[in-house]
């Protein structure tokens, strides 16, 4: 083998003390090689999931009581809320315990009921002539006007009754529970009273039964009950699966019936209370609030605003009627 001849390179570099090039690079070359033989350790990156912290926006304020979650994104999407400052968007999460600041149309909310929530539910006797709505232009009674006042939180309407519909009305501080409720998926009973005046007959209440095509698609009665009356004049016990506008109404205008009467007497299991005049509210006991969030899957409440460690007292039902026609003479006064 000859002798490998040594550049001009590598012999200044002897000269100076160095180690020469190509050894260098073979040692280079080495490490690098030690380096790849070692399995590297892997590192852990953080989810996707792990780095969205809170829950939905909407979520925390339906909890807080401001609406349901559709009212809610309504208002995200017409940049009615805020964050921090920040105009809030859809998907939006937030910590109510990180003391972050939310905003609707600048006023400030108060999480503290999202932290700690109890849901509370409120049978209401809606009398005829009111709206469901919290305000009117034209200065009408309300189903609002008459309820408890609240701190941190608000009364949600579960559903509606017409102007000239009376009977059983839900309210609850839960948005969650009343947006589930109102669902037509979950397909909650409303039964209702309704005075009809018209000749009824089998044939007719066989095709309300069946199901007839209205304006909005075909509906149907689940169940018809007749109630008592004489002639033209009859009362029926009528139950639905939904609660689309007037729909009562309209099924049996359907057949040229009028109805001269109409109350809801039951929703769900929950009946309207005996006694409870019109204007008049109760609250709901745990196990009725328990009933309602489990018909629509969710868990059960632990707490109630009412006082479980006294023997509960049905008020009178004179005293209602007082307190209501009271606060009615009261309203008169003040819209005037």
């Amino acid at each position: 083998m000859k002798p490998i001849q040594k550049t001009v390179r590598q012999e200044r570099e002897k000269q100076a003390g160095k180690q020469p090039h190509f050894e260098r690079k073979e040692r280079k070359s080495a490490v690098n090689s030690d380096i790849k033989s070692t399995p590297k350790a892997k590192v852990a990156r953080p989810s996707r999931q792990s780095t969205v912290e809170g829950e939905k926006l909407q979520k925390v304020l339906a909890r807080a009581g401001q609406g349901s979650r559709r009212e809610i994104e309504a208002m995200i999407a017409e940049n009615r809320v805020s964050v921090d400052g920040k105009m809030a968007t859809l998907g939006d999460r937030i910590d109510v315990h990180s003391g972050v600041k939310v905003r609707i149309d600048g006023r400030i909310i108060n999480l503290q009921q999202a932290q700690k929530e109890v849901c509370r539910v409120l049978m209401y006797y809606k009398p005829e002539g009111e709206l469901c709505t919290r305000s009117d232009p034209e200065g009408r009674a309300t189903v609002f006007d008459r309820l408890p006042r609240l701190n941190g939180a608000r009364w949600i309407a579960v559903g509606r009754l017409d102007i000239n519909t009376s009977g059983l009305l839900l309210f609850t501080t839960d948005g969650e529970l009343a947006n589930r409720l109102m669902h037509p998926s979950r397909e909650v009973e409303r039964e209702y009273s309704v005075r009809v005046f018209g000749q009824v007959d089998d044939a007719m209440l066989a095709r309300l039964r069946k199901g007839v095509q209205l304006e909005d698609g075909p509906a149907n009665f689940k169940e018809i009950k007749f109630a008592g009356g004489v002639g033209i004049n009859q009362w029926y016990d009528v139950t639905l699966m939904e609660g689309r506008n007037r729909e009562v109404r309209r099924l049996w205008e359907s057949q040229g019936i009028q109805v001269s009467r109409l109350i809801r007497i039951r929703y769900g299991n929950i009946k309207l209370m005996k006694g409870l005049p019109r204007g008049g509210w109760e609250e709901m006991d745990l196990e009725n609030v328990n009933y309602l969030r489990e018909l629509v899957g969710l868990p059960p409440e632990t707490e109630t605003k009412l006082d479980v460690t006294k023997p509960r007292r049905r008020p009178k039902s004179g005293q209602i009627r007082k307190a209501v026609k009271r606060y009615t003479e009261l309203s008169k006064r003040y819209k005037k």
